[in-house]
C-alpha cells in the first residue's frame, strides 16, 4: 500500500468513527434520556428474561453457572448483531443526500452503523466482567477470546449488511424482512435455552446458525474455558459461510451501487 493509498485510508477510517459518534447521538435525539437509552433498553431486557426464567420459572443454574451470567453470555452479543443489521440495513436510505455525493465512500455508510453499535456493545463487555466479578468469578485467560469472536460478529455483521443495505435500496420490503429472520434467529439460537434440551438428532440444525457459533462462542470464552480452535470443524463451517456471505454480499454492493442514486 502506496503512502496516497495509506493517507486515504486513514482518512476513511476516521471518518467513519467520526459519524458513528455522531450516529449514536442522533439516535436518541430529542429524547429526555439521549444517549442513556442504547444502554437502558438492553439492559432492561436483560432484567425481564432473568426475571421471567430464573424469578417466574425458577430456572436453574446452567452447568453450575447462576443463569443471569449464562444468559448474558449470549444476549449480550446478539444485541450486537442485531442491532448492527438493523441500523446497516437501513444506512443507505437513510442517508440519500450523502449517497448523491460524488466524493462520498458510500461503503462506509453500513460500518459507521455497526461501529455505533460496538460503542454500546463494548460497555456491556465491561458490564459483563463486572456481573462475573460480583458473582467471584477471577478473570482468566480464556476470557480474551471475547476479542475473537466480537471481530467474526463483525465480518458476519458487514458481509450481511452489505447485502440487505443494497437490496433495500430496490426492495423496501427486505428491511421487515431482516426483522423477521432475526425474530426467528433469536427464538432458535439457544440464547435463554440450553441446546441440552434438544433431542440429539436436531442440534446439527441448531449449529447451521452462524449466530449459534457466535453466542456459544462467548459462553465458552467466559464460561466452559474452551478455546475456539478445539471446535475445529464448527469454526470451520462459520468462516467458510461467513466469508462465502461476506464474498457475495460485496459483489452485490459493487453491481449495484451505481444505481443507488438514480433510485435515491
Amino acid at each position: 500500500m502506496d503512502s496516497t493509498r495509506f493517507q486515504e485510508f486513514k482518512k476513511t477510517v476516521k471518518l467513519t468513527f467520526e459519524l458513528s459518534k455522531s450516529d449514536l447521538k442522533t439516535r436518541f435525539v430529542g429524547s429526555v434520556l439521549g444517549i442513556t437509552w442504547g444502554f437502558l433498553h438492553p439492559l432492561i431486557t436483560i432484567l425481564i428474561f432473568w426475571f421471567v426464567f430464573q424469578v417466574g420459572f425458577k430456572s436453574m443454574p446452567v452447568d453450575d453457572f447462576p443463569f443471569i451470567l449464562w444468559l448474558m453470555c449470549a444476549m449480550i452479543p446478539w444485541f450486537f448483531f442485531s442491532d448492527s443489521l438493523n441500523g446497516a440495513t437501513n444506512s443507505i436510505i437513510e442517508n440519500s443526500y450523502l449517497v448523491k455525493k460524488v466524493n462520498f465512500k458510500i461503503g462506509i455508510l453500513p460500518l459507521i452503523k455497526i461501529v455505533s453499535s460496538l460503542y454500546i456493545h463494548i460497555f456491556f463487555i465491561a458490564f459483563l466482567f463486572f456481573m462475573f466479578y460480583i458473582y467471584g468469578y477471577s478473570f482468566n485467560i480464556y476470557n480474551l477470546q471475547f476479542l475473537y469472536y466480537l471481530f467474526a460478529t463483525i465480518i458476519l455483521a458487514t458481509g450481511l449488511s452489505y447485502l440487505t443495505a443494497s437490496l433495500v435500496v430496490f426492495l423496501k420490503d427486505i428491511g421487515q424482512l431482516v426483522n423477521m429472520l432475526l425474530q426467528f434467529c433469536f427464538w432458535m439460537t439457544p440464547i435463554f435455552w440450553s441446546l441440552d434440551i434438544l433431542p440429539e438428532k436436531y442440534l446439527f440444525l441448531i449449529k447451521l446458525n452462524p449466530i449459534y457459533y457466535i453466542t456459544d462462542g462467548y459462553r465458552s470464552a467466559f464460561i466452559y474455558n474452551q478455546w475456539f480452535w478445539e471446535r475445529p470443524l464448527l469454526t470451520i463451517y462459520f468462516w467458510v459461510v461467513t466469508i462465502f456471505i461476506f464474498i457475495i454480499g460485496y459483489i452485490v454492493y459493487k453491481k449495484l451501487r451505481l444505481h443507488f442514486a438514480d433510485v435515491l
